[in-house]
């Protein structure tokens, strides 16, 4: 660059005459301007730390290497335009604010976060953004190390969102932008003398050109978010690398090629291998050549992949330094429209991962990205996509470590301008020749930095961008540079650049017609099961598509995390999304859609998905007889796991007993005898397997479960099916007692023993009172309406039919009340019509109430249908509801548990008996909605301690699922937040028949044929009992 470009596009180079010192509004800002994306930026690299010795190298610890972090606190001036931004001669720095590095702006109370889903926040100009543009400027003094004399230094920032320019010692050193993206200076010339204190200034802007490239549905956030450090380059040094492992099609054997760029002449160039014991397996010297080839033989080569992350290490001594890198080998081919690993067709069980911290915004602190990582590989998943930029640096060191296959993506996505009417949206920067340099830029950046990471088996050339002549470039670089591994861009629809087809929240018969029309490449789904809130429903299906479609080779759930950041009024903290900052425009809470919440507790959809992705299942043979263990591992035998039994029964479980397992190869199944003499089982039973860690790894402990499985296995006796019943559900026959049926005006109260029960004749509601303790204050009553989830409001989601049939707003007319005292028994029946006002649909119903005085409780037999032509098709649920004095919080049952479970999410929650309170049964979304649910109840009991009083609910010939808590469903659906959710005080209980289940309708399709609640004649009977 020469000095007469730096006056034209930024003004002179010192204090004095820097850009924000010149008249308003001055010459072309390198932020609006599509021909400076860097000034002055030392070529893109590898990314690594040197170390002055082996050993420290060994370590792998940057602190114990060639490092000098900038990391901590700066002084920092927040202004809303660059040109208003101090002059940096007049500044006074002393009166500045502090601000934490890495940081951003936002989170630390300046600006507020913005979140849109696609929508630019600011006016539409590319590549001209407003110059009323947010900025923050950041000072601070540093030194440089003294043994560094006589180096060249240089200044690294990880990543700065959007774009910015540096001065050290009040010179202007250089511009960059590409947020996700490293910048890196020579500082050199600007450094003082040793010994001297240095000065870094940095000025970063909102906002840029390259602003509209990352537009990718997260928290508009701004700063310095990742680590800025100084690294000193001898004048003999490595200064880049790229390492090959080859593997060749035998696997068997494989070459190690290695390309090291140097810089200046200090002797031999020492390279050495380092098995993955830590043994020299060869050590390699020449002055001549920085291009090294070595072969690896069968007896030494142990090759990587998600199951076996097995690394090498690659040390590089130059110039008195010392590179250490890892080193996986393994072959990624295209073969019979698949790709291969390792000669396997693998299947990626993988999430989508933004960076993402619920206090700090996308500076996500080390640990945190650590325990993300361990729990993604507890719940068996395998994959990752990098959505949709590059993550930190360490994430890839992790995932090489832990064993994950990334899909790594370019810092792109213009999603934004899909919204903009009247225009194709390819044409504004993806199919826009003068673009071009910004999108290269990107994929040049990405391939560069992390080619040498084992992990990445794909490179992926952004999201949403639609698609391009830019597009095809970037495909055209990365071929030429990187030939192994793939190139994946969902909107490539027809993969004409890339190769593999991919597609969003496809639905599974869409799926097939793909497999059957495009069969020359192989298919993924980059995001499936949109987990937003309660959800996703239907993974078990998707899963059964991955391992039975030879060319759909898995998918990633979108996404990992919900983005909700801390908000703190007064004494109140809450997770905030859109709007909650006074944000406009945004999508609210669109942005919380992961399977762990803000703060990353994991939500039953994790437990879901580590379920049905397991590597191991059992399978009963159609005779019961046997059973069938299937691995589902790509390359790993079972070899490293241990399997017990145990059964469960009646609500009793018995000791677990060790499982002899045979050989089982990956991919392959072995069916073995039952472990039990069925003739002696009187009830139904559960026969659970399970699969431990027979050892530690380096992310779970020895006895970790892998996986499980349940076998329900029927009685043999002469019913073929008996009921599972409660401890106390044959309650002994007791005496007649006398009963006294007392009519008067709209009430009819019926006397039996201890208990008295009411019956509303003109509204229909029942009470129940026993020994003087109120059991029921409302109800049982009939129940059709469920709190929305964040799926059902989506845009296939069901709540769309609800709405336009108003079926949470139903009300119950009485047509006919009937009683009769037959042999002693007394009958209510209720003829009634449930219908919404405005339009014409409606339930008609018998509901007949049975009192024995031989039992403590009654009987309520529920029979209706659906009528009219504007009835809808698919109801929340065809249930009751009760409602209980608030001492009733405790609960027991025998079903699904402990937690939450619906018709198609259930596979994670196992049969057997449990307790818990009310309010521990909540389960507490960042977003309130319907949860809660258990499901395959065969008995409930809800009980009072206080009152020495405990219901039983039994449902006749069929499981049932239930709910309890504190709150009606439209309490749920008017909150927004958790803290504003006011408990009632009562117990609010639901016992369902059917419901409709939860799917992914969010982004994607509403339940399965098979799990929809259909406005289908109903008939069930409820038993209710007085323990």
């Amino acid at each position: 660059m020469s000095p007469d470009d730096q006056v034209r596009l930024t003004g002179h180079s010192s204090w004095k005459h820097s850009l924000f010192a010149m008249a308003f509004p001055g010459l072309l800002p390198d932020w609006s301007n599509l021909q400076v994306l860097h000034r002055n930026t030392l070529p893109p690299r590898a990314h690594f730390y040197s170390y002055p010795s082996e050993q420290a190298a060994l370590s792998f610890d940057r602190d114990q290497g060639n490092f000098h972090s900038l990391n901590g606190t700066w002084k920092f001036h927040y202004d809303p335009s660059p040109f208003d931004a101090p002059a940096w001669e007049l500044a006074n720095f002393t009166s500045w604010d502090d601000i934490q590095v890495p940081g951003m702006w936002q989170t630390q109370g300046y600006g507020h976060p913005h979140y849109t889903n696609y929508d630019y926040p600011f006016p539409v100009n590319p590549p001209n953004v407003s110059y009323v543009n947010p900025t923050g400027s950041y000072w601070r003094e540093f030194d440089v190390p003294e043994d560094w004399a006589g180096q060249q230094i240089r200044l690294r920032y990880e990543g700065v969102d959007s774009a910015f320019h540096v001065w050290i010692n009040g010179e202007e050193v250089g511009y960059s932008q590409g947020s996700r993206n490293p910048s890196e200076f020579d500082i050199t010339p600007y450094l003082l003398s040793s010994g001297e204190k240095n000065t870094i200034a940095t000025r970063v802007y909102q906002w840029s050109d390259g602003s509209y490239l990352e537009d990718q549905d997260q928290w508009w956030l701004s700063g310095i978010f990742r680590d800025v450090y100084l690294v000193p380059f001898p004048e003999s040094a490595v200064v880049d690398l790229q390492v090959n492992p080859e593997v060749d099609s035998s696997l068997t054997n494989a070459t190690l090629r290695v390309n090291v760029t140097t810089q200046g002449d200090a002797g031999p160039l020492q390279i050495k291998l380092l098995d993955p014991s830590g043994n020299a397996i060869h050590q390699w010297q020449d002055a001549s050549t920085a291009q090294y080839a070595h072969p690896i033989q069968s007896a030494q080569l142990q090759l990587w992949s998600a199951e076996t992350p097995t690394l090498y290490t690659l040390l590089i001594t130059f110039g008195g330094q010392t590179i250490s890198q890892r080193v996986g080998f393994r072959r990624i081919e295209l073969k019979d429209s698949n790709f291969l690993v390792n000669g396997k067709a693998v299947i990626l069980y993988g999430v989508n991962r933004h960076e993402h911290h619920h206090l700090s915004g996308r500076a996500v602190p080390y640990q945190a990205m650590h325990t993300d990582l361990i729990r993604m590989k507890r719940s068996n998943i395998n994959a990752i996509r990098t959505s949709h930029q590059p993550p930190h640096p360490a994430f890839f060191d992790l995932a090489d470590e832990l064993g994950f296959y990334v899909i790594s993506e370019a810092d792109l996505e213009c999603h934004g301008f899909g919204a903009i009417p009247n225009y194709s949206a390819e044409q504004w920067t993806s199919d826009n020749p003068d673009w071009q340099e910004a999108y290269l830029d990107r994929a040049i950046q990405l391939v560069y930095r992390l080619r040498n990471h084992a992990s990445i088996i794909i490179w992926s050339l952004g999201n949403e961008c639609f698609y391009g002549q830019n597009h095809a470039a970037m495909s055209k670089w990365i071929k030429e540079f990187d030939l192994t591994r793939i190139l994946h861009y969902e909107a490539d629809y027809y993969a004409a650049v890339v190769d593999v087809y991919s597609s969003m929240y496809t639905w599974p018969d869409e799926i097939l017609r793909r497999l059957q029309t495009m069969t020359d490449k192989p298919h993924i789904l980059c995001e499936f099961a949109h987990a937003m809130g309660n959800g996703p429903g239907g993974l078990e299906e998707y899963i059964e598509l991955f391992r039975t479609q030879p060319h759909l080779q898995g998918g990633l759930v979108w996404e990992f995390s919900n983005h909700g950041l801390l908000k703190k009024e007064g004494d109140l903290e809450y997770y905030a999304y859109g709007g909650d900052f006074g944000d406009e425009p945004n999508n609210a809470d669109f942005i919380m859609d992961g399977l762990v919440l803000s703060d990353h507790t994991p939500m039953p959809s994790l437990l879901e998905y580590a379920k049905v992705i397991q590597p191991v299942s059992v399978k009963l043979t159609e005779d019961l007889s046997q059973m069938t263990i299937i691995n589902h591992y790509d390359f790993n035998d079972l070899g490293g796991l241990e399997a017990s039994w145990h059964l469960v029964q009646d609500g009793t479980v018995t000791e677990a007993k060790p499982l002899d397992l045979p050989d089982i190869l990956a991919g392959t199944n072995s069916t073995l005898s039952l472990p039990l003499d069925r003739s002696s089982l009187t009830t139904e039973a559960w026969l659970v397997v399970e699969f431990r860690l027979k050892k530690d790894t380096l992310w779970a402990e020895q006895g970790h479960i892998v996986a499980w499985d349940q076998l329900h296995i029927p009685s043999q006796q002469e019913q073929l099916l008996k009921e599972t019943t409660a401890p106390d559900a044959q309650v002994p026959l007791v005496p007649q007692r006398p009963m006294n049926i007392i009519h008067s005006g709209t009430r009819l109260l019926i006397e039996s023993g201890d208990s008295v029960f009411g019956f509303g004749l003109l509204q229909g509601n029942v009470t129940w009172t026993a020994s003087g303790i109120d059991v029921f204050e409302r109800g049982p009553e009939l129940a059709f309406y469920r709190a929305l989830t964040q799926n059902d409001v989506g845009g296939s989601g069901d709540n769309n039919e609800w709405n336009r049939a108003r079926v949470g707003e139903l009300h119950t007319q009485v047509r006919d009340v009937t009683w009769q005292d037959q042999d002693g028994i007394v009958r209510v029946n209720y003829k009634v019509r449930v219908a919404p006002k405005v339009i014409e649909w409606a339930v008609e119903a018998d509901l007949t109430y049975t009192i024995d005085p031989n039992r403590f409780g009654l009987t309520l037999r529920v029979r209706g249908e659906f009528v009219g032509k504007n009835a809808p098709s698919v109801i929340p649920r065809i249930g009751v509801l009760a409602v209980l004095p608030v001492a009733f919080d405790e609960v027991s049952w025998f079903g699904r548990g402990p937690g939450e479970s619906y018709k198609d999410s259930k596979q994670a929650s196992r049969m057997g008996q449990y307790s818990s309170s009310v309010d521990d049964l909540f389960t507490y979304y960042d977003y309130p909605q319907e949860n809660g649910n258990r499901e395959d109840v065969r008995w409930l009991q809800v009980g009072a301690p206080d009152k020495n009083t405990t219901v039983q609910v039994q449902m006749r010939d069929t499981p049932f699922s239930f709910t309890a808590r504190r709150y009606m469903p439209h309490d749920l659906n008017n909150a927004q937040h958790p803290h504003e959710l006011k408990p009632l005080n009562m117990t609010i209980l639901h016992l369902d028949y059917n419901n409709n289940g939860l799917g992914s309708a969010s982004v994607g399709p509403p339940p399965f044929d098979k799990y929809r609640c259909y406005a289908e004649p109903f008939d069930f009977t409820l038993d209710f009992t007085k323990l």
